[in-house]
C-alpha cells in the first residue's frame, strides 16, 4: 500500500508540474470534555496522497525538489503523551512508515513554509474548506512575498487541489476495488442479520445494533449514521431519530454502509416487519426494483451519467402511471417532472474514500462518461406519505428504496453488493427463516 500512495503522488507531480506547490492539512481533531476525543477520520485528499491517519499534520508536495518532494510537518513523539494515547508517528515514523522525504515538527511550519513557497508560481490547497487553514496559507504567502525583492517569486495563481485529486479518486485502482469489495461484503453480513432479526415491537435502534455488531465483528465500522425507518418514517429521506417501534404490516427501510480501511459501501434494503409484503407494498416494491434493474443493465463504459438518471425517471413514471398513482400522458408527466413528488432524489452518487465521494458528474457543460474503475450507487425509490393528494389511501405510508454499489468494468459492471436478498421472493424467504 505504501507504493500505492507513492504512485498517486507521482501522478500528482506529473499533473501540476515543477513550478507548483501543494499544501494540505489533516482533518481537525474534536476534543470533548475531559480531553477525550471523538472518533477521528482523516481528510480524504490528505489520506489519499499520504496514507497518514494522524491529526495535527501538514503535508507539502513540491515536484522536482532535490532535497525531497514530499515533506511532512507533524507532532513530535512524546513519551508522556504516548502513555495516554499510544505510539506516536513522529518525524522518524513519517519517513520510515509513510515515505516522507523530510519531516519536521508541526511547530516549524511558520518558520519553514514561507521559504518553501518561494520560487513557485502556482499554489494548490483546499480553498474554502477550512477557514483557519486558509488564513495560515495567506500568512505564509505574505511572508514569502516579503522576500521577493531578492529575485524569487511567490505564487500568483491558486487552485483547489480537488481539481486534480478528485479526478484521480474517481478511477479506483485494483487495491482500492478490493477494499470496496470487502466493505460491501461486511455490509451485506450486517444487512442480512438485520433482515433476519427484525421482529414486530422491536425498536428501529435495535436493528442498528444488529448492523453495527456485524460490522465491528468483521473489522469494519459504520460509514455513516444509518437510516432505519419504519412505516411512514421511510417517507423521510434522511430520517435519523430511530426511536419508533416496528409494527407488523409496515415496511422498514435500512440504509447503511461500512467504512473498511477508509473505503466505503452504501446499501439499502426495504423489507416487511412481518413475513410478507401486502399487495400495495408488493406493487411499489416491484416498481422500484424494476427501475433499479433496468438502470444497472445500462451501465458500461461510454454511457453518460445523465442517462442513468433519465432511465430511472422514465421507468418510475411508467410504473406510477401503470399503478394509477399518476394520471396523464407519459411524455408530459416526464417533461413536467411529476415523478418528483414521489421520487425526489438522484439515482446515486460516487462511492469511495467518502460515502458520498468527490468528483463532478458533469464538466464543460457535458455529462461525464462512465469509465472502468468508477464506483457509485444505484438507488431509486418511491415515497408516498400519508394524505398525499390525489393518491388512493392504500398507497399511503409506503417508502421504498433499493440501493446497490456498482463498479464499472471493461465490458459492463459488477454489483459489489450482489448476493444480499433483493427480490420479493428472496426477501420473504429470508423473513420467514429469521
Amino acid at each position: 500500500m505504501k507504493q500505492e500512495f507513492k504512485d498517486r503522488r507521482q501522478k500528482l507531480y506529473a499533473e501540476i508540474g515543477k513550478n507548483a506547490i501543494v499544501i494540505l492539512t489533516s482533518a481537525k481533531e474534536h476534543i470533548a470534555n475531559g480531553g477525550l476525543t471523538s472518533p477521528y477520520r482523516q481528510a480524504g485528499d490528505f489520506y489519499y496522497l499520504t496514507g497518514i491517519v494522524d491529526p495535527d499534520s501538514i503535508a507539502v508536495f513540491i515536484p522536482g525538489r532535490l532535497e525531497g518532494e514530499f515533506l511532512l510537518f507533524n507532532r513530535q513523539a512524546d513519551q508522556t503523551q504516548e502513555t495516554w494515547t499510544g505510539k506516536m508517528t513522529g518525524q522518524e515514523g513519517a519517513c520510515a512508515i509513510y515515505g516522507a522525504d523530510q519531516a519536521f515538527p508541526i511547530q516549524e511550519t511558520d518558520n519553514l513554509l514561507p521559504d518553501l513557497i518561494l520560487g513557485k508560481s502556482h499554489l494548490y490547497f483546499t480553498i474554502g474548506q477550512d477557514t483557519e487553514f486558509d488564513i495560515k496559507i495567506i500568512q505564509w504567502l505574505t511572508k514569502a512575498r516579503e522576500k521577493t525583492r531578492t529575485g524569487l517569486n511567490a505564487p500568483d495563481d491558486f487552485s483547489h487541489i480537488g481539481k486534480i485529486t478528485h479526478e484521480m479518486r474517481l478511477r479506483n485502482s485494483p487495491h482500492e476495488i478490493s477494499l470496496m469489495r470487502k466493505s460491501a461484503e461486511i455490509a451485506k453480513i450486517g444487512h442480512l442479520r438485520a433482515m433476519q432479526a427484525c421482529k414486530p415491537n422491536m425498536f428501529e435502534y435495535e436493528l442498528e445494533a444488529d448492523l453495527n455488531y456485524e460490522y465491528l465483528r468483521h473489522g469494519g465500522k459504520l460509514a455513516f449514521d444509518p437510516i432505519i425507518a419504519c412505516g411512514v418514517n421511510a417517507c423521510t429521506l434522511h430520517y435519523m431519530q430511530k426511536n419508533s417501534q416496528l409494527k407488523d404490516g409496515d415496511l422498514v427501510l435500512v440504509d447503511s454502509g461500512v467504512d473498511y480501511q477508509y473505503y466505503n459501501s452504501d446499501i439499502t434494503r426495504t423489507f416487511p416487519v412481518g413475513k410478507k409484503f401486502n399487495a400495495a407494498q408488493r406493487s411499489i416494491y416491484q416498481a422500484v426494483l424494476d427501475t433499479q434493474l433496468e438502470v444497472i443493465k445500462k451501465i458500461r463504459p461510454g454511457i453518460r451519467w445523465c442517462e442513468l438518471q433519465e432511465t430511472s425517471e422514465r421507468i418510475i413514471t411508467e410504473q406510477l402511471l401503470k399503478l394509477g398513482i399518476l394520471q396523464g400522458n407519459l411524455t408530459d408527466l416526464i417533461t413536467n417532472q411529476k415523478f418528483k413528488k414521489f421520487y425526489p432524489h438522484r439515482i446515486g452518487h460516487w462511492l469511495g474514500l467518502e460515502c458520498h465521494d468527490v468528483g463532478k458528474y458533469a464538466f464543460n457543460k457535458e455529462w461525464r462518461l462512465l469509465e472502468p474503475g468508477m464506483t457509485f450507487t444505484v438507488e431509486p425509490g418511491i415515497y408516498i406519505p400519508e394524505n398525499t393528494q390525489n393518491v388512493d389511501a392504500k398507497w399511503w405510508n409506503i417508502g421504498i428504496r433499493i440501493e446497490d454499489d456498482i463498479l464499472v468494468t471493461e465490458n459492463g459492471c459488477e454489483i459489489l453488493s450482489d448476493g444480499l436478498p433483493k427480490t420479493i421472493k428472496e426477501i420473504e424467504e429470508t423473513r420467514s427463516s429469521g
